[in-house]
């Protein structure tokens, strides 16, 4: 195993060759946490209308290809799996599978300005048709929301922050990417999980063991998103244009706007994989740079990371706070090589590069049996769960005007 130690001072690279032998053993420090939710939770997925879900996939099938397709492949990974019950009375979750990012426009991009009309309209389908929502107001459901910020519903941050969580979902329990501590579209209880990237695409393109990492420090992607951010500084908080003014003419580090066909192979030939927040703060990086062995280079402050109770983010991870960008250099070089040597070896595991990806059929340990897991943490349900006769807890009235007009699908 090779890794690459820079001299900041003298931008020569020294190698140091160190043989380690990888040694997973359970319960060790550095594992991903795994359990089978088998037995431990009974799920019931409602028998929604296919306007809500397949159908949307089939008039569109970039919903499956792009990095919000992890509502999809849950819920496809539900209805085959051994926690589904196919009778509501035993059931300790309840999911309904609403496809709310598969609205792309010509060039592939989900807008989420309709999700939330679409979201409430299912909800109320669900509360007229079955009477489960209606005990809990939502408490004992769970809703994938893998949008930018969550069931906020929007792209950029100060819109998600002025529209809020979808008043309807406030009880409910959200699977969603977005994590950001003490932010308004982050509630409490959620679960943060990975972005999807194609797991048969990465799997394909996996180089033979012992490829040399010659490459210090890999990004490629955005620096400034001028259609929609045109003043410059506020897209990634002025992290990732920080990335491009300051390192951009360092031979260490091979930065681009580019997407090469080489991309998947670039990653497992370099030691770090810079990992900066975009309007939210993660990125699919996240993913590609664990299943691919790259060290995290994670530059988002108080990101929230998925499956933290089960993934040692700390262990496999460099974190740097984004006013320290312009040092990120020194702090790479910095990092002793036997840390870095540390965070190959847990990187190298099967388990951890499982836990990140979403491939179908699911496989256990993947990042679906790392969400039933954390369904199955919450429970038992506690005892606010269910509502008294009479009682009431959301506004089926409250939100931004455009959010409560009806859904266009509603007239299908």
């Amino acid at each position: 195993m090779q890794v690459l130690k820079q001299s900041v001072k003298d931008c020569k690279w020294r190698v140091l060759t160190l043989a380690l032998p990888i040694n997973k053993t359970a319960g060790r420090a550095g594992d991903v946490l795994e359990d089978d939710p088998t037995g431990r939770l009974k799920v019931y997925v409602y028998d929604l209308p296919s306007k809500y879900n397949t159908e949307v996939v089939e008039k569109d099938p970039r919903c499956l290809t792009h990095m919000f397709a992890t509502e999809v492949f849950v819920h496809r990974s539900l209805l085959s799996s051994p926690v589904r019950t196919l009778d509501p009375v035993e059931a300790d979750w309840f999911f309904a599978p609403v496809y709310t990012t598969c609205d792309l426009t010509p060039s592939g991009h989900p807008m989420p300005f309709d999700s939330p009309r679409m979201m409430r309209s299912a909800i109320k389908l669900i509360a007229e048709r079955w009477p489960y929502w209606n005990r809990s107001e939502g408490a004992d459901h769970f809703f994938v929301a893998p949008h930018d910020f969550g069931a906020c519903f929007h792209f950029k941050e100060e819109k998600a922050v002025a529209r809020g969580v979808l008043p309807v979902l406030r009880r409910a329990t959200l699977v969603q990417t977005f994590g950001q501590r003490n932010h308004a579209c982050l509630m409490d209880g959620s679960i943060t999980v990975p972005p999807y990237a194609p797991p048969g695409k990465m799997r394909d393109q996996v180089l033979p063991p012992g490829t040399p990492r010659s490459i210090f420090a890999y990004f490629r992607g955005l620096f400034y998103d001028t259609s929609n951010d045109p003043e410059g500084g506020y897209y990634a908080r002025g992290a990732r244009a920080s990335v491009w003014e300051n390192f951009k003419n360092n031979p260490l580090f091979d930065i681009s706007t580019d997407h090469p066909a080489t991309y998947y192979q670039d990653l497992q030939r370099a030691v770090f994989c810079l990992c900066p927040l975009g309007w939210a703060p993660w990125s699919p990086r996240l993913v590609e740079a664990v299943v691919f062995g790259c060290v995290p280079v994670i530059v988002a402050d108080d990101i929230v990371l998925p499956f933290a109770d089960a993934i040692p983010w700390e262990e496999i991870a460099v974190f740097v706070a984004e006013e320290d960008v312009p040092r990120l250099d020194t702090i790479l070089a910095s990092v002793p090589p036997e840390a870095v040597l540390r965070k190959q070896r847990l990187l190298a595991s099967p388990a951890m590069k499982r836990a990140v990806m979403f491939p179908q059929p699911a496989e256990p340990g993947d990042a679906f049996h790392q969400i039933l897991n954390g369904l199955a943490r919450k429970l038992p349900h506690g005892d606010d769960v269910f509502l008294k006769p009479g009682q009431t807890v959301l506004n089926w009235t409250e939100g931004p005007p455009a959010d409560l007009q009806p859904w266009k699908g509603d007239g299908m």
